[in-house]
């Protein structure tokens, strides 16, 4: 009974073992090829569980989904002299799994396919345009933060031929060419995702953008002292005229008072004459005579007339009679 159990056990052990060699699933986002004696023999593409001949075939899985391939910065140089660097970035995808295993064997081969495919076809088409043309995608206009800058633009007359995109797709046919199904691989899609000078060059297009911006900045200096010496002569202009009419007034004013003075004092001198002359003698007493002031005098003479009375300890002036 003890023998019969061990029998049954291993005959069972020896089911599993051969139930185990002989089938096989494949996940839905998968691929198998079938390989006996290290030779494909089929592929199975399609989800589930799969018979195969048991011990001396095996499986090898390949992704039935689309992958991603990222490549690295590469130093280009345009039509125009730009030294730039440009990265690109694809998805691709197994089509035929028995090709790509027999002429690669695993997908670690298929990236370094596509590093040297892509990046060859970056380099040819890139080089053959100038920078503008991978840089835009259509005659859009540019806004600017300043106005020189978009005068500047406008005077370089930026006309857009092909663009972008055309570019990335010129990109695609090349890489796809030199693929041409040898390998089992679709290439889905290519697209340019970083471009930029490369770090020689930054220094002097920053240089370049600066001198820009002073010149900008000079220009709006220049443009102020030119406004600030219009305001100033326009304010030096209006505060003449107002001085010049004030002085008019004045002297307007000024001669009209003299006059009506003149009509006074003349009214005053029919009426009064000797009145008149008094005044007017004290007058000019005032402005010829002051404390330090010392006369000599002919008693005859009219400038004494109203001195006469003149008393010495009464005044600062002192008057002699020549005989």
């Amino acid at each position: 009974m003890k023998r019969t159990v061990i029998i049954v056990l291993i005959a069972i052990g020896i089911m599993a073992i051969f139930l185990k060699s002989s089938l096989y699933v494949v996940d839905e986002r998968l691929q198998a090829v079938i390989t006996q004696f290290g030779k494909p023999v089929r592929t199975t593409v399609v989800h589930g569980l799969h018979v195969k001949t048991p011990f001396i075939q095996d499986v090898r899985y390949f992704n039935k989904r689309i992958l991603n391939w990222s490549g690295e910065i590469s130093d280009i140089l345009t039509r125009d002299k730009e030294n730039i660097g440009v990265a690109s970035w694809a998805r691709w995808k197994i089509v035929d799994p028995l090709s790509f295993y027999t002429s690669l064997g695993i997908e670690a081969r298929g990236q370094g396919l596509l590093d040297e495919v892509i990046e060859s076809a970056v380099k040819n088409v890139v080089s053959a345009y100038p920078l503008k043309e991978v840089l835009r995608n259509s005659n859009r206009k540019l806004e600017y933060t300043t106005k020189e800058l978009e005068v500047a633009e406008e005077t370089k007359k930026v006309i857009i031929k092909k663009g972008r995109d055309e570019i990335t797709a010129e990109i695609l046919a090349m890489a796809r060419r030199s693929l041409e199904d040898r390998y089992g691989i679709e290439l889905v899609d290519v697209r340019i995702k970083y471009i930029n000078y490369v770090a020689a060059v930054i220094p002097k297009i920053y240089d370049r953008m600066r001198s820009e911006r002073i010149r900008i900045a000079n220009k709006y200096e220049s443009e102020g002292r030119r406004e600030e010496a219009e305001i100033l002569g326009t304010m030096r202009k209006e505060l003449e005229r107002i001085e010049s009419e004030g002085y008019r007034t004045a002297e307007e004013t000024r001669g009209q008072a003299d006059a009506e003075a003149i009509k006074i004092y003349a009214e005053a001198y029919t009426k009064a004459p000797e009145l008149y002359s008094f005044l007017k003698t004290l007058e000019t007493y005032k402005t010829t005579i002051s404390a330090q002031t010392r006369l000599i005098l002919n008693t005859d003479g009219e400038y004494f007339r109203y001195l006469k009375g003149f008393e010495k300890d009464g005044g600062a002036v002192e008057a002699w009679t020549l005989e």
